[in-house]
């Protein structure tokens, strides 16, 4: 039974600095393609690229791709690369279709809200980046999916990613939910902040959540709670996207040879985190401690690398799945087209003898 990818949204911090954040993840219900048109090439003006991500170990080909110069390696000098960091998803579309960022990380659910509330012309994926990594964690006293009866769960946003494959387990085993309007149900599902989640499981107050990597791993390890779910066994071969690439669509008119710059360093990026697990592993880390403060632990690092794997593939039919999955559970959805345009990246991975990536 296939179920909704993953992806980490929660309140975010750019630059060190927590901003609120707005909007509702408003899924869509078809997949649509996009070939690479007609390019534009850049002048020798001065241009900055403002690319965004979170602090997730879902987003490790940024975190890793940005610390070590996998980008900047490849962007000519008259061009500059400015990194902003994020806890929630919603922040960074926000910040996306108001032009704050040019370039970004996003969870699929995350890409189709900047799509559509754009309608259509705002942002397009160009890249995959992960897979995996997402689970429900409870604690021990529940191994049954009727036990979360009566019980409150937490998701990183509500109409995010984990929230959606949240509500669409639930409803798979005929149990009811908190509805997007407010509606009661069985569980009680509560949007929260990942870290917030981290320390309600610790305390009691929640019976457990859907979250992605590090998260469910630091669920298990310092909240002593199980994973009831793990979100890889409801999709075919356990593959569904959890990271993609996103460019607003006027960056990519004005500035498409950057694009593809970037594009060079986010396929090298991955193949230095799958060629590389020790050393990339250490690497994502240090980004982590450099941005939160806080490293994670060893045991709890190679515990949620081995839930992640790194494609440049977005795996468009798990996205197209996931939209399914968000109007079945009660999102707002709206038919989309030209969501990808996957030309750049399969030119690049056809030089690479990379196979290349489709829109189904």
């Amino acid at each position: 039974m296939r179920r909704n990818p993953l992806r980490s949204n929660a309140p975010f911090r750019v630059l060190g600095l927590i901003v609120p954040f707005t909007g509702l993840a408003l899924l869509a219900a078809a997949c649509g393609s996009n070939s690479s048109a007609s390019r534009s090439t850049t002048s020798n003006a001065s241009v900055t690229i403002h690319l965004g991500y979170l602090t997730n170990l879902t987003h490790a080909s940024a975190l890793v791709g940005a610390r070590d110069g996998y980008f900047t390696k490849e962007l000519p000098k008259n061009a500059t690369l400015q990194s902003a960091t994020f806890n929630a998803g919603p922040a960074e579309v926000t910040a996306l279709l108001s032009g704050s960022l040019d370039v970004a990380y996003l969870g699929p659910s995350s890409a189709i809200t900047a799509f559509s509330q754009s309608q259509g012309k705002g942002i397009q994926i160009i890249s995959g980046a992960t897979s995996g990594g997402a689970a429900l964690v409870v604690n021990d006293t529940i191994t049954t999916a009727n036990q979360l009866k009566g019980k409150t769960l937490a998701t990183p946003q509500l109409g995010n990613t984990q929230d959606v494959a949240l509500r669409t387990w639930l409803k798979s085993q005929r149990i009811t939910f908190t509805d997007p309007n407010g509606g009661s149900g069985d569980v009680n599902i509560l949007p929260q902040q990942n870290s917030t989640t981290l320390t309600a499981f610790e305390s009691g107050s929640i019976a457990g959540a859907w979250v992605p990597e590090p998260w469910a791993t630091r669920l298990v390890a310092e909240g002593h709670g199980h994973v009831l779910v793990n979100e890889k066994s409801l999709w075919p071969k356990g593959q569904f996207s959890t990271t993609v690439l996103v460019v607003t669509s006027n960056f990519l008119k004005s500035h498409a040879d950057l694009v593809n710059d970037l594009l060079k360093g986010q396929v090298a990026t991955n193949s230095y985190l799958n060629s590389s697990p020790v050393r990339a592993q250490a690497d994502a880390n240090d980004a982590l401690a450099t941005i939160t403060g806080k490293a994670l632990n060893p045991a709890e690092l190679t515990a949620s690398w081995s839930e992640l794997k790194f494609t440049d593939d977005p795996i468009a039919a798990s996205i197209a799945a996931d939209v399914k999955d968000a109007a079945a559970v009660g999102f707002p959805t709206t038919k989309i087209t030209g969501l990808y345009d996957f030309g750049p990246l399969n030119q690049l991975l056809h030089t690479d003898g990379q196979p290349q990536v489709s829109t189904s």
